[in-house]
């Protein structure tokens, strides 16, 4: 009998069916998980909220976590600008004061995300400039020469602030941001959170009996302990930071009256003890900043420019950690059109911080984002509420210097469990693009690498006067250099966007992850880009769209 037509034989030099493809041998040792966008464990995402009693004592946590680097710059520069005690303790009160005012501004008009804002390491350089220069000029004392430095300070950050002004509100600074891909994101915002790493361990090392409880407390008592009874998991989940620093700041307190610290060098009193600060003792009951308060403001085109190096790094690293902010609080990426209003705004801030004295700028905490992480809280109300505490703390002293006593050890012990988490994030987004191309882990990893390595080489050829690697006859010149290439994020932009936009570029776009970046980075390319980051009130209603 013949074949059938459904039984025909195989064509000569046909093989037959293909064998099936290989097994997966990853489905055979476990699950894989997708990409998701949002993150799945926050207990609260940006516009949802706790009860009012449990966001006061959020807000409150906030509040304690960003003291640590307000106090350590306010430690490090009054005394080498002439100041005393008493001026350390008003220049603290400034800098919380505004950085109230800004975190607000940025919460309510800016990037919209639960970001607080506080003084920034990377003004640390000009303002060293500024110090030296008037270091050999006589005066008729050293708070005369406070003052004067006060005063060229407050003149140079005026100026500055147009640097991100400009780039905010021209829009400059959201068109670069397009060229943004998630292989770029991944090295910044790992090196925002790794790139402070002298601030953790090293300082926390500075008093070991201290710093290393702390730490050692915090993730015993926040990732062990809760897990005993359902009573306290809820309790230790959100506020075991608070529990903890209470604990070791009483300890510490125990030792100083003891006298355990009273035959040790200098430097380990200032660091242990927790009367060392001698806030307490110095600062007024009530004084609230003004305008002008330490004088008119003198303006020297050798110090601006070094200023206006500082405010472009701040834009690098708060653009950096806003998008760690917006993945901890289950926001999209931030948009284009959301990074220049907020860089513009910032712009904004540092106007103000001129106007009203701070000795430097403000950015995005790194700090209090990786409390967002570690509380599973991302509620853009609980930052909203921590600006009226470090407002109120700032116009009555005793009480804000009551908290700003506490050693800084134990504050180094916080951060290297916070900047860990923000690292991580960075690490989080690695999910959005090919991990598995060899091309895109030479972006990241040289990304990553000069990132850390180019900065720690600029920061340990730094000496105390702020005389950098880059010494030429142009003092201006040097601090605009020495300040951005000793920032890591600025580092890890620049690197990161010239690589990922020059190598091959054009075939690997799906590679990158731009099929799925793309949406976010537009306007209405998203439907949540309106829910998250829309102006409150309705106030987009009445502003022009280019200021949007």
């Amino acid at each position: 009998m013949g074949e059938s037509a459904n039984h025909q034989p195989p064509p000569p030099g046909h093989a037959g069916p293909p064998p099936p493809p290989p097994a997966n041998l990853g489905l055979s040792r476990g699950p894989t998980w997708v990409p998701a966008e949002q993150l799945q464990q926050l207990h609260y995402c940006i516009h949802s909220n706790p009860s009012w009693p449990e966001t006061v004592l959020l807000a409150f946590q906030h509040y304690i976590v960003m003291l640590g680097t307000t106090v350590l710059i306010a430690s490090t520069l009054v005394p080498r600008m002439g100041g005393n005690h008493g001026d350390k303790a008003r220049v603290i009160q400034s800098l919380l004061f505004m950085s109230g005012v800004n975190t607000l501004i940025q919460t309510c008009l800016g990037s919209r995300l639960p970001t607080l804002m506080s003084a920034s390491f990377a003004f640390t350089l000009p303002v060293l400039s500024i110090i030296n220069d008037y270091a050999d000029r006589n005066f008729s004392s050293e708070h005369e020469r406070f003052l004067y430095t006060m005063r060229t300070i407050q003149g140079s950050l005026i100026v500055a602030s147009f640097v991100n002004i400009f780039l905010g509100f021209s829009k400059a600074w959201g068109n670069l941001s397009r060229l943004f891909t998630p292989v770029i994101i991944v090295p910044v915002v790992c090196v925002v959170g790794l790139g402070l790493f002298m601030r953790g361990f090293p300082q926390l090392a500075n008093c070991v009996e201290i710093g290393l409880p702390m730490l050692i407390l915090l993730v015993i008592s926040q990732q062990c302990l809760k897990h005993l009874h359902p009573a306290i998991h809820h309790i230790l989940d959100r506020y075991a930071l608070f529990l903890c620093i209470g604990i070791v700041w009483a300890f510490a307190a125990i030792l100083t009256v003891a006298g355990a610290y009273n035959r040790v060098p200098e430097m380990t009193k200032q660091s242990c003890r927790t009367d060392g600060s001698y806030l307490i003792s110095s600062a007024p009951w009530v004084k609230v900043p003004y305008p002008f308060q330490w004088g008119t403001p003198i303006f020297r085109a050798s110090h601006v420019f070094g200023m206006m190096g500082a405010a472009l790094v701040t834009s690098a690293e708060s653009t950096g950690t806003f998008f760690a902010a917006a993945r901890l609080s289950g926001a999209t990426p931030p948009p284009a059109h959301v990074l220049s209003r907020s860089i513009g705004l910032h712009g904004i801030g540092i106007l103000l911080e001129g106007i009203f004295g701070a000795a430097v700028g403000t950015t995005a905490s790194v700090e209090n984002v990786g409390l967002l992480g570690l509380t599973h809280i991302g509620s853009r109300r609980v930052v909203q509420i921590s600006s009226a505490f470090m407002i109120f703390f700032s116009i009555f002293g005793k009480f804000g210097a009551f908290f700003a006593s506490i050693p800084l050890p134990i504050f180094a012990a916080i951060y290297c469990v916070l900047f860990g988490i923000v690292a991580a994030i960075g690490i989080s987004f690695i999910q959005f693009t090919n991990s598995n191309s060899i091309r895109n882990l030479y972006v990241l990893g040289l990304s990553l690498f000069l990132g850390i390595s180019i900065p720690q080489y600029f920061v340990t050829n730094t000496d105390q006067d702020g005389h950098g690697p880059v010494s030429t006859d142009a003092g201006w010149f040097n601090d605009i250099l020495n300040t951005i290439f000793s920032s890591p994020p600025t580092v890890a932009i620049i690197v990161g966007t010239v690589l990922d936009n020059t190598l091959d570029a054009r075939h690997t776009i799906n590679e990158r992850g731009i099929p799925w970046w793309v949406p976010f980075q537009n306007r209405k390319g998203d439907a949540r880009n309106e829910e998250f980051y829309s102006l409150p009130l309705r106030i987009n209603e009445y502003m022009p769209t280019r200021f949007l």
